[in-house]
């Protein structure tokens, strides 16, 4: 039971990482760029850690603990950038499909960090998974969406950090107070952010000229929930199961579409999300279904004759 409480916080994670192309495109269209629009969820993000921390999470981290957080933060930050660079290049629904290869690269990565082949529930996942998400992205529909070299590439690097970020997550810090472990890991992510993109948006006027209503969702629904529940759910579901259940991106991303951008679900790709949740629920139900061993029964006390 409690394994299904801790791969329901990854799944929710997942929904939440679902929503962010779509907030990304509506600003877009209302005149901000890529480079404004994850300037200010990072900025936003950190500032809410850093109030949490403040509030309830003042124990002290070893620097060297505090080094490796900020490193893996990195990841977190490049997959931001590669990602925000594939939805501006590319239609929606190519660029979830794009860095959902992240399921199979973390499987891999699993696999090369354990030295152990992944058990037959995990690869039958994954292919499950991995025909879902044809359906379910549009490109096998008329006008389903055009690849561009650049687009393509930057997709495909954001898959490989993202995968990063999950098998880090469940491996690193992991003694160390989740609001402290979130706060270094979103501190590592943002000098990186300010490396790529210039802090301009904190001076040019952005965030008064309404900024701040796609960067604060974008902060809650790609950092807070995400490096928070990542924190607590990938260390104790392993980082295998966290990227089969973090395919409930692709599924979120198309509702969220449907709902505010108006982006026609077709029946081809319902079935397309249908088979990904059935990918998803396999490892759950396999674990469930699992017998339990029995406990060791104390040895009894026989009376002497």
């Amino acid at each position: 039971m409690k394994m299904l409480k801790y791969s329901l916080l990854v799944f929710l994670v997942a929904c939440s990482y679902g929503t962010l192309s779509t907030i990304m495109k509506v600003g877009f269209a209302d005149g901000f760029t890529v480079n404004e629009l994850l300037g200010g969820q990072f900025f936003f993000g950190l500032l809410m850690l850093l109030i949490l921390v403040l509030l309830f999470s003042r124990r002290k981290v070893k620097a060297r603990q505090a080094l490796l957080l900020m490193a893996t933060g990195l990841s977190l930050s490049t997959t931001s950038v590669f990602y925000g660079v594939a939805v501006e290049e590319l239609p929606a629904s190519i660029a979830v499909v794009l860095l959902f290869q992240f399921t199979w690269i973390g499987i891999i990565l699993e696999a090369i960090a354990d030295r152990k082949f992944p058990g037959m529930t995990k690869l039958l996942s994954v292919a499950v998974l991995l025909a879902g998400t044809v359906f379910a992205s549009g490109i096998l529909e008329p006008g389903g969406g055009t690849l561009t070299a650049k687009g393509t590439v930057f997709g495909l690097l954001a898959a490989v950090s993202f995968a990063f970020y999950i098998f880090a997550s469940g491996r690193v810090g992991t003694d160390v107070p989740v609001l402290s472990k979130s706060l270094f890991m979103v501190s590592g992510a943002i000098v990186m952010i300010i490396i790529v993109f210039s802090p301009s948006f904190l001076t040019n006027g952005a965030i008064a000229n309404g900024l701040w209503k796609y960067a604060i969702p974008l902060a809650l629904l790609g950092i807070i929930i995400p490096v928070i529940f990542f924190a607590i759910g990938v260390p104790k579901v392993g980082s295998g199961l966290g990227t089969i259940l973090g395919a409930a991106e692709l599924p979120a991303a198309a509702v969220a579409a449907s709902l505010v951008l108006r982006e026609e679900v077709t029946a081809l790709r319902w079935i397309g999300i249908a088979i990904i949740i059935v990918g998803i629920a396999l490892p759950q139900y396999y674990a469930l279904r699992k017998p339990k061993r029995p406990k060791p029964s104390a040895p009894q006390m026989t009376q002497a004759g």
